[in-house]
Order: C-alpha cells, then structure tokens, then sequence
C-alpha cells in the first residue's frame, strides 16, 4: 500500500490528510481555538454527585463540567480496565473502554467513591458534543508509540489488530520482560514487529513522563490541566506514521522545522521520509483533497455505476440509504440490486471512515430476496470496515433489509467539525413551502381582522419576504380575493428583504 500523510497549516487551523493508493481514506482539522481535550489530564473538582445515575460531574476548566462514571473512577480495590477491550480511536491512540465495568462488575455507589468538593485526577476521553460535557475517566492512560502506559493498571494488553498469535507472544514477553513494577501497558497495533530496543526505550518514556505528570499535578491547582496531548501535526505523525506511509509533506516551513525535530526525536528512521511543499499549487490542491472534502459534505454520494446513497447525520444516529438511482444493470433484476449494494458497501465503509461517522448508524440496501446475496453484502462490509482503525459492532441484515451497527465516537463528525446548523432552516434541512406559508398566512389575517373589529380598521398590510408577496401577487392572487371577501378589509402585500422566508407581520390599519 502506498499511504502519504499530508498536513496543511494555516492562519487559523492544520489539517491533516492520509492518502492511500491516491485516494483520499482520512481527514483530520483541529483549529487553534478549539483544540481537541481527548487525552488531557486535569486535577479538577467534583461539583456535583448523582447516586440516581452512578455518574459525578466534574469541574476541569472546561465551560461544561464533565461527566464521570461510577465505573471510570479509579477504585485500588478494583482494576477496572480490561485490555482486550482497548481500542484505537480515530486518530490511532489506544484508549480505553469509555466504561471501564462490564456488566456483572462489582462497582461501588458513586456516594462511597467521590465527595462533592474534593479534588480528583481525571482524563478526558470523549470530546464535548453539542449539549454534553466531556465524558472522563480516573484509569488514565499515556500513549507513546508503541505502547500505552497505564499507571493505575496491572493488566498487560495487545492491540486487536494485531492478528498473529505467535506476534503477540512475543510482544507480550518483551513487555513483561521490561516493564516497572508499577503500572500496565497497551501495545499497539503499529508495535508489530518492533524489536526490544525501541519498546523499551517508549517504555522508559512513558514512565519519565507519568513522573513529570505527578509531579506537575501536586503543584497544580484545582481546577487545572495537567497534561496536554500533543497537536493534532504531531500526534499524527506518532500515531499515523508507519513502514507503509512513504512520504509526509508539510506546507509550511515552521510546522516543517518542528515536525523534524518530532521525528528526529522519536522516530529518527523516518527523516528522510519529511518533504517541505514548495511548489505554488496548494498542497492539498494538488491532491484534489479540497474536491474530496466538498463531497463527502454532501448528503448525496454518486456511485460509478449510477446508483447513489443518501447519508443523514441526526443527534441520535445516522442512516445510509442505497438507491439505484439511474442504474438499470445489464442481466437480471436481482443481479443489478447486488451489484448496487456491493457498489454502495465500499463506498459507505469508506464514507463512514472519512466523515468520521460515530455513535449509531443504520444502512438501508435495496431489498435482496437471496438469503446467498444479503450474506455476500454483510461479509463484504465486514472486509471493508476492517481497513478502519475505528472499532465498529456490526449486525447481520435484518428481515427488513437493514444492517445496524456502531462505530466508536470520541470526537465530532467531519460533518459537525467543518458546518454549523443552517440559520435559515434553523438545521432542519427543509424550509416552509411558499404555499405552506401562503395558507398560514390567510389564517393569522383572519384571526387580525377579527382582533380588531372593535377598531374599524380600514385594511391589513402583510409585510412578508419578496418571495412570499410575489406569490401572492402573482399565483395566489385568489387568496387575497377571498381575504378581502371574509374580512371587508382591504389587503396591503408589502415586499421586505430583511425577513427571514417562513417570517411574516400582519398589521391591521386605518386609512
């Protein structure tokens, strides 16, 4: 595989791009007023205790306290994390679980494991969304390259990813071999063939800089950061960057300078590899990234072949509907609707990994009356969704011709990252139709004539948006008749630019 990881500075933000065989698999932004806090430790202060939901809320500096779980607050009586269940996170870091309790765990009452006002060292480990404050944990894990030292764990763990049994056991035994007495680990999935020196010398990293992050958190104060994860340039290149990514280039010459030294630092064998863009075409220009980023914005996907899919994120899951659009196939109709849906799996797979799609998601095939067909569509989007490095659960098709599954979020869609709700559809999608409009119109003239009959108006004057009185005045004009008609009143339409389409004001006047 040919993989080239591309990162684009600017005045405001750095984006990151990682190329595979030319073709555009994952897009990263993280602008400088809101970098991301998944990673950071904090020494806050609990400020609030909910026994009702086993959870606290925390104070971390952040503008909303973030949410604790009974089952994320370090116990030493109980070492909650359980390794098998680490996963890498969008970005490649190993994290652990979001709930550190499996079901059936023994976990206190929240009452017994933290009081309000105390102080208490947590890690974020989901981003801020929309109304929600950060979800934090008190098992707090420190990525290196190779490994993820767990200081308040003794469990020794193997990236999933990593498939090879006879590789494992040897990873495995490396780490025993030279790990502290204190503390866990997590080898990771680009660890894979990795020889002794180098994981030890993570190991030895890692442990240096759990006792800086001990020390700084005794002098901190409460509320504070204690530790910040790296910039979204630089934990790529540690996270992304592996024998198959033959070249990173940087845009600008200060990132350059200090991306080196990065490497130089950690992963010397990777120097040669760093290029500084200087050509005129912008970076990501040159690799058709913008046009690729315009797309994946859309709700519509065309594929090859004619057909599309349709993709609706929502607050609480999102769904992806096949269509076979303008694809009409060349045999029979049950092969043309495979064909579509074989189509539409790699392009949803890949869509999902792009967008960065979390949380819940739903697909939509086009119905198959082969039971062969449908389990030839779920095996192929399990091939696909294994080139993720994002941990999806996924269902086998459901008599309705569904597939649900779930993809771990621990940040904001590309889609959430990059737009803001619509201020005219207020994030709907959809705005009123102007006979819509029209009608609500009538009815709210009627209720105004009726207002003020006391008043002996002498007319009504609508003032709406140039749209809504062009509909008036040229296809609706039986509306205004039959105002005039009801109410004995006659009707003003006034044009005004300045209202929003669905808002209108409705005044009744003496002449």
């Amino acid at each position: 595989m040919n993989a080239q990881i591309l990162i684009n500075q600017s005045l405001r933000e750095t984006r990151v791009a990682r190329v595979e065989n030319n073709e555009l698999v994952e897009f990263f932004v993280e602008r400088r007023k809101d970098r991301s806090y998944v990673g950071n430790i904090y020494k806050g202060r609990v400020a609030r205790v909910l026994p009702g939901m086993q959870a606290a809320f925390v104070e971390i500096t952040l503008p909303k306290a973030g949410f604790l779980y009974a089952g994320n607050v370090y116990d030493p009586a109980r070492d909650a994390v359980d390794p098998e269940e680490s996963a890498e996170d969008s970005e490649g870091s190993a994290t652990l679980p979001e709930n550190a309790s499996a079901p059936g765990d023994s976990v206190k009452n929240i009452s017994e494991l933290v009081r309000e006002g105390e102080s208490i060292l947590v890690q974020v480990i989901k981003e801020p969304l929309g109304s929600k404050g950060a979800r934090l944990t008190g098992y707090l894990s420190i990525p290196g390259r190779f490994l993820v030292y767990l200081p308040n764990s003794k469990h020794l763990g193997v990236s999933r990813r990593i498939a090879d049994p006879a590789e494992r056991e040897r990873l495995k035994k490396i780490v025993t071999k030279n790990r502290p007495a204190q503390g866990g680990f997590i080898v990771r999935t680009v660890a894979e063939g990795a020889g002794e020196k180098h994981l030890k010398d993570d190991m030895d990293y890692l442990v240096r800089s759990w006792g800086s992050i001990k020390k700084a958190a005794e002098k901190q104060k409460v509320p504070g950061l204690v530790y910040s994860e790296l910039d979204l340039a630089t934990r790529m290149i540690r996270d992304r960057v592996s024998e198959d990514v033959e070249r990173i280039l940087v845009n600008d010459l200060d990132l350059f300078k200090r991306v080196t030294k990065f490497v130089q630092n950690f992963l010397p064998r990777f120097k040669k590899r760093i290029e500084i863009h200087d050509k005129k075409t912008p970076l990501f220009d040159l690799y058709g990234i913008e046009t690729e980023i315009a797309r994946c914005l859309g709700k519509k996907v065309w594929l090859k072949s004619g057909g599309y899919i349709v993709i609706d994120e929502t607050e609480a899951l999102t769904t992806i509907d096949v269509n076979s659009g303008r694809f009409v196939g060349t045999r029979n109709f049950e092969d043309t609707i495979l064909q579509t849906n074989l189509e539409a799996v790699k392009e949803i797979a890949y869509q999902i990994r792009l967008r960065n799609l979390g949380g819940i998601i739903v697909l939509d095939f086009i119905d198959m009356d082969k039971s062969q067909h449908r389990d030839r569509i779920y095996e192929t989007l399990l091939a696909e969704l294994h080139k993720d490095p994002v941990k999806t659960n996924v269902l086998p098709i459901s008599e309705l011709g569904l597939i649900e599954m779930t993809r771990k979020r621990t940040q904001e869609s590309l889609r959430q990252k990059l737009m803001s709700p619509c201020s005219y559809c207020d994030g709907r999608g959809f705005v009123k139709s102007k006979e819509t409009l029209a009608s609500q119109i009538v009815r709210d003239c009627l209720k105004e004539a009726e207002l003020s009959r006391g008043q002996q108006p002498s007319h009504l004057a609508i003032y709406c948006h140039p749209q809504i009185a062009s509909f008036f005045a040229e296809e609706d004009r039986e509306a205004v008749e039959y105002l005039e008609k009801e109410t004995g009143l006659r009707l003003v339409v006034k044009a005004d630019p300045n209202l929003h389409l669905e808002e209108y004001e409705i005044f009744s006047k003496e002449s």
